[in-house]
């Protein structure tokens, strides 16, 4: 299913917003891009809280907005979560989650309270008042509001951008189990390349008011031009599940794969419990290379990699080294030139990828 949307918006500013596209709907997409570039313009439209002549958007076969026929809000079963989650102040957390739920009618109803307070750990929040929360907690009080209205579709403003850094990444988790179990399609506002590499299963690039490109996520990390490397640089992200170790601070990470070989990264976490399928996210200047595997050393990472390209990265004395692991999946890793000139490092040739498990800190 996809997401038909032609739109004109133009300010008083001069800005411009000009979108003739159709996103995917399939899991998670993205808007990513810098601030101010459209993604909130375009969200609003979508979800009918802008109302712009000559639009149009169609999910799927049903039509939202064409010519003078026009969807309201509440009508298009689009659930929303904003930068701030704005909770009703006057009313308890329990009657703040219920508060769309009630009002829908009950065949509409297909996702119910017990469901989403186990999912999001709401139980022990449920008797308190907006007032007395964390901002994570709050915003995991808005995500459930919004999931209560049992959506069609999820719109997520900038969902974490609001949060501190451990506030963040309280959160994540939840928001991962929230758009792999539920299966509800979802469209995420984003300008952090971390958020969408842990989220995404597509991406809408945007720049200027326009989607200059729409790809899935293996293909938008798969080229060393991509717009998600400005800030961090190149990553990779693999698909599996994490295991707490005996310790409770080492674990391992077992990835997904098609293939007869498994394919294990040893890591430190601060989870104590963990819950269905995660993402984990290597980024390439913690991967280094070598000829062979090196023993006496305190690296708990050394994987069998075969180099498929060296690229010389612009803006200095780097390069991006495509490698393909054992079970099949891509690995980059970002050594300097010197580097790669000294190890002779070539296509088609065997090396180890060495990576700390402190660099892979959930």
């Amino acid at each position: 299913m996809s997401l038909k949307v032609t739109t004109t918006v133009r300010r008083p500013d001069g800005f411009r917003l000009q979108v003739d596209n159709q996103l995917p709907i399939t899991g998670v997409t993205a808007l990513f891009g810098r601030s101010g570039c459209g993604k909130t313009t375009l969200l609003r439209v979508i979800a009918g809280l802008e109302r712009v002549r000559a639009s149009e958007v169609r999910l799927g076969q049903e039509t939202w907005q064409a010519g003078r026929y026009f969807v309201p809000p509440h009508k298009r079963g689009t659930g929303l979560v904003f930068q701030e989650p704005s909770l009703l102040p006057h009313l308890g957390i329990r009657a703040n989650l219920e508060y769309g739920y009630k009002r829908l009618p009950q065949r509409s109803r297909r996702l119910h309270p017990e469901q989403i307070y186990d999912l999001l750990a709401l139980g022990p929040l449920l008797a308190r008042r907006p007032q007395e929360l964390s901002g994570g907690q709050r915003q995991r009080v808005s995500i459930g509001r919004a999931l209560l209205t049992s959506p069609r579709l999820l719109l997520l403003d900038e969902p974490l951008s609001a949060l501190d850094t451990q506030s963040k990444r309280e959160i994540m988790p939840f928001l991962t189990r929230v758009v792999r179990e539920l299966s509800i399609p979802a469209l995420l506002i984003s300008h952090i390349p971390e958020e969408v590499e842990r989220l995404a299963d597509h991406v809408a690039f945007m720049a200027n008011g326009r989607i200059d490109r729409i790809e899935s996520l293996p293909d938008a990390l798969s080229r060393p031009d991509s717009p998600l490397f400005v800030n961090e640089g190149p990553a990779s992200v693999f698909e599996g599940q994490l295991v707490l170790g005996g310790d409770r601070t080492m674990a391992h990470f077992l990835v997904n794969s098609e293939s007869s070989e498994s394919l294990k990264f040893w890591l430190v976490t601060e989870r104590r419990s963990v819950s269905g399928a995660s993402r984990l996210r290597v980024l390439a200047k913690d991967v280094s290379l070598a000829l062979t595997a090196i023993e006496g050393i305190s690296i708990r990472n050394q994987l069998p990699v075969t180099i498929e390209a060296v690229t010389p990265l612009a803006g200095g004395g780097h390069c991006l080294v495509s490698c393909r692991l054992g079970n099949g999946e891509p690995l980059l890793a970002q050594i300097s030139r010197w580097s790669a000139d000294e190890l002779g490092l070539e296509e088609g040739m065997r090396a180890w990828a060495l990576i700390k498990a402190l660099a892979l800190m959930d």
